[in-house]
């Protein structure tokens, strides 16, 4: 069965709960979610966690990417830029760049913020340049979700969001976890119509 793998990186579960929801959206047009995370890196050398997280979604493979139907990518925001450990996975996929293997395969992107103002949209969008080099076709969420136009926290037509609040305590607004299931639907649809 085909699959559209939900990869993302969350330290406080904000971005984990937007990647569940997103996974249901999936789900719920038909195809499965495959949820995978990436571990954390660090500045010191000795530092090495274990091939299996003891909580949450493993670690994503390179075969996870490789498989997928479609993508869905998501980070908390770092200075109006994905984290660290998404960019260091997503930096070691040049030998699915060389052989061409996520052409033509749709993907999607999504972020989580302490602020309204904590850089989503450009988030989003330094999520984006990767998966344009690999020949992914970018879909974001149109305005024909009413959400769009009425939300006071997170979601932007360029992918799901959510404001988590300084201290991460914040749980999405129902105007966020509608476009987040919203999204997911929408790219399982893309990659189902593509696969044809």
């Amino acid at each position: 069965m085909s699959y559209i793998l939900v990869l993302y990186y969350s330290r406080t579960g904000a971005t984990r709960e937007l990647a569940r929801q997103i996974g249901e959206g999936v789900e719920r047009a038909g195809m499965e979610a495959r949820l995978r995370t990436v571990p954390p890196v660090s500045a010191t050398c000795d530092a090495v966690d274990p091939d299996i997280p003891a909580e949450g979604d493993i670690y994503c493979s390179e075969e996870d990417l490789r498989n997928c139907a479609g993508l869905l990518l998501g980070s908390p925001t770092r200075f109006g830029n994905m984290a660290a450990p998404l960019k260091h996975f997503i930096d070691n996929t040049s030998g699915l760049w060389l052989n061409g293997e996520l052409i033509g395969r749709p993907a999607g992107v999504f972020t989580s913020t302490g602020s309204l103002h904590g850089g989503q949209e450009t988030t989003l969008i330094s999520m984006m340049l990767p998966l344009l080099h690999h020949g992914m076709v970018i879909a974001g969420i149109p305005y024909s979700e009413a959400e769009l136009h009425h939300t006071q926290t997170g979601g932007t037509p360029y992918g799901a969001s959510h404001v988590a609040g300084h201290a991460s305590n914040t749980t999405p607004s129902q105007d966020e976890r509608n476009l987040c299931i919203a999204f997911g639907a929408r790219i399982a649809e893309l990659a189902q119509k593509l696969e044809k």
